[in-house]
């Protein structure tokens, strides 16, 4: 009798894990770039994959598992990436994205995610498992995999739709605006009011994936940044700034919104998400302890004389010290490179290692307790440049101050530095929730975790020549790519090394960031089921309200589709299942406007002409109308796909 366990690690696999993480990675990217936020990927890696393993003849639940694995590390790489690196360009000391330099922040950052994931996974996934709901989710996509026809085919068809409207929009055919909005002078022109919605079907794909109550958080914060906010400081406050009184006098009313948002109030999501990145790492502090001696106890367990079942081992524990202390000798080069101190070099890798080592925790918490798509990754990502920030302030001294190529050492290098761990959050975060659907299948943990590292480094390879021509085609940091984390922290590192901040905004940001933390715990206190998770509401905040609307509208959606089927909000198997189709067509719509957007971007960074796909045709006032006509419909495609979910199981009680 043959018991030998079915394939996992096979070439195809490999091959198309590799494929997939590459093409994702770079979707994310302009995802990130022009929503400030990134979705899991590990889902609709999981239908292709048992798509095309199919036409190769048939592909095992394990190999699918290890597609999808690697897959995901597409979502992760880009997150640590562009909430970090863009900032370089946008303080002025790069022209561009050096290739090597980005390879190896992302590379190492991503292989150390992988290294300081491995000892997590028996405390949060087996000892004291966490829901890790997307990772759940996909195994059971896994699961009921026998005919992923349909959903492949939902998939197609969603990106062709997000490819399509991104094509006829500013940057392509130029048939439709990107956004819909109204503005206009109220009480004597002493108030602005403004209304206004962005026209991508990707943000209305991200709301569906978030849900609701996330939806309610952002749009919260953005309708206190635009509706109250702005209105307040224009009619009382802008009379104590005439640079900026001069700046916006006479201009349109929309446009003197956004020139207030943008150097004032969006400092005050700044605020909030400092301290939001705060709290969450001091409220998780006796969680991750815990986590951390039960990691280290089964590796000690496992190197005992009584072998583990194949699907109980990891990675040697042996061997991911040994790999751990290799991996300091080019981390200490690079951090030697950037300030060129030894006396800091050194210092810095220790700590900076160590600090990985907590803030992949914290991401891997967060992930098991609210999914991928909801891990406040940019607020763990504020917490490291914050630190690096200090550490460095205190290790340079003065010598921080010091302007390199228009910008401060102390604040490139905090960027750098903190970039390394950025990644390794982010990917830590996401492998743990891949690790998650291989228990759930029966996967063999090393293999997972030997592709994880594969398809980080796979991902690593290509984001310099994918950021470089978005920044070329676009600008990083305009309109199109406002590349808010990144923006976010460049502010933040200048800051902290003399540079001009609006402390006085900050200060009450983190006032807010308080509040919406007590109110938070009230509702926990309560048990009531919503939520209002800090740096969801300063995302909300720093971000245009134009993004947060779609965001808000794609959330409502997956809440009535949810209705439609009567499904009850605390019935986490139920919505998962119900919501499957509406997340892989969400997942297309992301997907497909991403690529587009790349792909637009090849002509005009060959012919170097912003217009060279602009159609001769213009629709005049009546475009803002069309679009918001278009978004309306892909909203009600995507409810009509919603509603034909697997009918979820009558809810208890």
């Amino acid at each position: 009798m043959n018991n030998a366990a079915p394939p996992q690690l096979t070439f195809r696999a490999v091959v198309l894990a590799i494929v997939l993480a590459v093409v994702l990675s770079a979707a994310n990217a302009y995802l990130g770039l022009f929503a400030g936020l990134t979705v899991a990927t590990a889902i609709p890696a999981a239908v292709v994959s048992m798509g095309v393993l199919r036409l190769l003849g048939g592909g095992t639940i394990l190999e699918n598992n290890i597609v999808q694995t690697g897959a995901s590390a597409g979502s992760s790489i880009a997150a640590g990436v562009i909430f970090t690196i863009p900032a370089l360009i946008l303080m002025g000391y790069w022209p561009d994205f050096k290739y090597w330099w980005v390879l190896g922040i992302a590379g190492l950052g991503g292989l150390l995610g992988v290294l300081f994931s491995v000892p997590l996974r028996r405390s949060m996934i087996v000892e004291d498992p966490l829901p890790f709901p997307e990772g759940k989710a996909a195994a059971e996509v896994l699961k009921a995999g026998e005919n992923p026809g349909p959903g492949l085919k939902i998939l197609g068809l969603s990106a062709a739709i997000g490819g399509v409207v991104k094509l006829a929009a500013a940057n392509g055919l130029k048939v439709i605006p990107d956004s819909w909005a109204v503005a206009g002078y109220f009480a004597n022109n002493k108030v602005i009011g403004y209304l206004g919605t962005g026209l991508s079907p990707a943000l209305l794909g991200v709301g569906y994936i978030v849900g609701l109550n996330v939806g309610i958080v952002v749009l919260s914060g953005a309708i206190l940044s635009w509706h109250i906010a702005i209105p307040l400081y224009h009619g009382l406050f802008l009379g104590s700034d005439p640079q900026l009184a001069a700046g916006i006098a006479g201009a349109p009313a929309a446009d003197a919104a956004f020139a207030i948002w943008s150097s004032k109030i969006r400092f005050l999501g700044v605020g909030a998400m400092l301290v939001g990145g705060v709290w969450t790492l001091f409220s998780l502090r006796k969680s991750l302890l815990a986590g951390i001696k039960s990691g280290f106890a089964a590796a000690r367990k496992s190197a005992g004389a009584v072998p583990l079942a194949e699907t109980e081992r990891d990675l040697p524990m042996k061997w991911m010290l040994v790999a751990l202390v290799l991996f300091v000798l080019p981390l200490l080069a690079l951090y030697q490179a950037i300030v060129g101190q030894w006396l800091v070099s050194v210092p810095m890798t220790i700590i900076m290692i160590v600090a990985g080592f907590l803030f992949v925790s914290v991401s891997g918490y967060l992930a098991g307790l609210v999914g991928s798509s909801n891990n406040p990754v940019s607020g763990i990502t504020i917490a490291t440049i914050l630190f690096a920030s200090v550490v460095l302030l205190m290790l340079l001294g003065d010598d921080g101050k010091v302007q390199v190529g228009g910008a401060p050492l102390g604040a490139v290098a905090a960027i750098m530095i903190g970039a390394v761990v950025c990644c390794a959050a982010a990917v830590g975060g996401d492998n743990l929730q891949d690790l998650k659907t291989g228990y759930l299948v029966g996967a063999t943990p090393w293999k997972q975790q030997l592709m994880l590292g594969i398809g980080a480094f796979s991902c690593a390879l290509i984001m310099a020549p994918v950021l470089n021509l978005l920044q070329e085609a676009y600008g990083i940091g305009s309109k199109t790519l406002p590349a808010p984390q990144a923006n976010l922290m460049a502010s933040v590192a200048k800051g902290l090394f003399g540079g001009d901040l609006p402390w006085t905004m900050i200060i009450i940001g983190g006032g807010i960031g308080a509040v919406v933390i007590a109110i938070d715990g009230w509702l926990k206190k309560t048990g009531k089921r919503f939520r209002v998770p800090v740096l969801a509401a300063a995302i909300g905040i720093y971000l245009p309200l134009e993004l947060m609307v779609p965001i808000f509208l794609g959330g409502l959606l997956a809440h009535l589709v949810a209705r439609f089927h009567k499904v009850r909000a605390d019935d986490e198997e139920g919505l998962d299942r119900v919501h499957r189709p509406g997340v892989l067509f969400s997942a297309g719509l992301i997907t497909g406007e991403a690529l587009m957007g790349i792909a637009i971007a090849l002509p005009i960074v060959i012919t170097q002409n912003p217009d060279v796909l602009a159609l001769p045709l213009s629709l005049g006032a009546a475009a803002q109308w069309v679009g918001l006509a278009v978004l309306f419909l892909v909203g009600w495609l995507l409810y009509r796909v919603g509603r034909k979910g697997e009918q979820a199981s009558p809810a208890k009680g």
